[in-house]
This record gives C-alpha cells, sequence and structure tokens, in this order.
C-alpha cells in the first residue's frame, strides 16, 4: 500500500494538537508545521512522535506549499489542529490507498460548535479543498487567507463520504478572535489584488451579503443558536475586512501637533536665563 504523510499547521495550539496527532497516528509521518508557538504545541507534538517544522507565517497559502515540500511521502493527508480524523474516514482514506483513482481528494467534514453537529450554514458537508492528494497533484497560491489552490493533475477528483470532524471555535471568544485576525488577512489580500474599498455602504453590503447567504441561502436559521452566531461573525468579518481595506488604502495620519513651547508665545515671560526675569523655574 502507498505510505501516507499527515501534516497538521499549528501556532499555539497546545489544546488541540494532541487530540489532532492521536487522531492520525495510523500514518507513516506525522509533520506538524509549526509557526514559532509560544505555549507547549511543540513540546506536545514532538512527544507523541510527529516531527516538527518551523515555518514563518507569511500566509497560509505559503504555509500549506511548504508543510507539503516537508511532507517525505508520496500521499499527503492535510489535517488541521482543530480537526480529528475518524475510525470511518481512516478507512476509506486506507482503501483508496490501494488502488488509487485520483490524484486529489475531497473530504466532507462534520462541524461541532455550541454543543451541536452544524447540519446547515454551510458548515456540512463542509468540502473546503482536497485533504488527501498525491505529493505534487495539489499547489495552494501565496494567498495570506482563504488560500486558493490548482489541482495539477489530468484525473478526475473524487469525493470521499466518510466525514471528519472539525471544532472550529472552542467558545465565543475565539469566534470573535478569528473575525478580527482573518479579516485583517482578508484586507491585505484585497490590496495585494488592487481591490478598492469603496464606500462605507460597500462595507456595509457585503457583510449583509455574507450574512444572508449564510442564514437565509445555506439555511444556518435552522441551526438556531450556532448558525445565527455564525452568520453574524461573518457579517463581521466581511465588514471588517473591508473597512480595514479602507484603512489600508487611506492611511490616515494624525493631523500635525506642533510642540508648545511658551517661549514661542508673545504673551510668554522672558527667557529666566538672559536676567531679566527674577522668576525662578
Amino acid at each position: 500500500m502507498n505510505k501516507v504523510s499527515v501534516y497538521i499547521i499549528a501556532f499555539n495550539e497546545a489544546d488541540k494538537i494532541r487530540a489532532a496527532i492521536n487522531s492520525v497516528l495510523w500514518a507513516d509521518e506525522i509533520i506538524v508545521a509549526d509557526s514559532n508557538s509560544q505555549d507547549d504545541t511543540v513540546a506536545i507534538a514532538t512527544g507523541l512522535g510527529a516531527r516538527v517544522v518551523q515555518i514563518p507565517f507569511k500566509g497560509f497559502g505559503d504555509l500549506r506549499n511548504q508543510a507539503i515540500a516537508a511532507c517525505t511521502h508520496e500521499w499527503i493527508f492535510s489535517l488541521d489542529s482543530d480537526e480529528r480524523c475518524t475510525p470511518e474516514a481512516r478507512d476509506e482514506i486506507l482503501a483508496c490507498l490501494l488502488t488509487p483513482q485520483a490524484d486529489a481528494y475531497y473530504i466532507p467534514r462534520k462541524n461541532f460548535f455550541m454543543g451541536r453537529w452544524m447540519q446547515y450554514s454551510g458548515f456540512y458537508p463542509d468540502y473546503r479543498q482536497p485533504q488527501l492528494f498525491k505529493k505534487g497533484a495539489l499547489v495552494f497560491k501565496n494567498d495570506p487567507v482563504h488560500e486558493e489552490f490548482a489541482i495539477v493533475s489530468t484525473r478526475p477528483v473524487v469525493y470521499l463520504h466518510n466525514p471528519i470532524w472539525q471544532f472550529p471555535f472552542k467558545n465565543l471568544e475565539e469566534i470573535v478572535h478569528k473575525a478580527n485576525k482573518y479579516s485583517t488577512l482578508g484586507a491585505e489580500k484585497l490590496a495585494r489584488q488592487g481591490r478598492k474599498s469603496g464606500s462605507l455602504w460597500t462595507a456595509l453590503a457585503h457583510g449583509l451579503w455574507s450574512f444572508f447567504h449564510i442564514y437565509l441561502l445555506k439555511r444556518g436559521l435552522l441551526d438556531g443558536w450556532p448558525g445565527f452566531v455564525i452568520a453574524l461573525g461573518n457579517f463581521e468579518g466581511t465588514f471588517y475586512k473591508y473597512a480595514k481595506l479602507h484603512e489600508l488604502q487611506a492611511n490616515w495620519a494624525p493631523p500635525f501637533s506642533p510642540p508648545l513651547d511658551y517661549r514661542a508665545s508673545e504673551e510668554a515671560p522672558n527667557d529666566p536665563t538672559d536676567g531679566t526675569n527674577p522668576k525662578s523655574f
């Protein structure tokens, strides 16, 4: 059977990395692509037998390309630190590798948030990008976030059936943190593409469309609390992405504030050092 490398991208994921690695101990090689974590991520990963490679963060596209390059086997399975491979997904992956019918496979993701499995909101089956592929068959663009990719193969892609699990947000604080982080990276991506921020109404319209897309078109309203929170988080992240793009392009600077010295005023007292003002300072 073909050997498989797993790569896991991580940054300060000490609370997640153990479970992620434990779910892929069946692989022939586990690579943790770390971006100089300041917590115990590296110690936990090495303790579980993973090989850690340090990759300075220059965007998720570059990070994934370098992680792929660090893998030594012909087949690669990518897993994020907030994802878990299930026994059913493992078995289907291993069966595919016996006689591969494609060079790239999409794997569904089942998301758990706010105490329930998401069924709508675009979170199931959530085919994001091929997560099982032959080395050289998948190349990412150097995008800072929401990285685009190209499949380098003449063979058609295949969609697997058994999902892996994802825990996208451990709490509501993290969804706010991610919206802030990703909106910054998204603004930088738009700036690189030469996009213009437009008016306040442009930013608001993009945000409202994002909410409408998740909550109504993707039927997030059927997911209850989680569906509304996800839709609202998408509104905020999208709105601030364009607001931050406006900030980048406006390059605001505060008005000039001259130093205020009493000697510059016509009503200022005489310089006490010239002997004409007896006042002591």
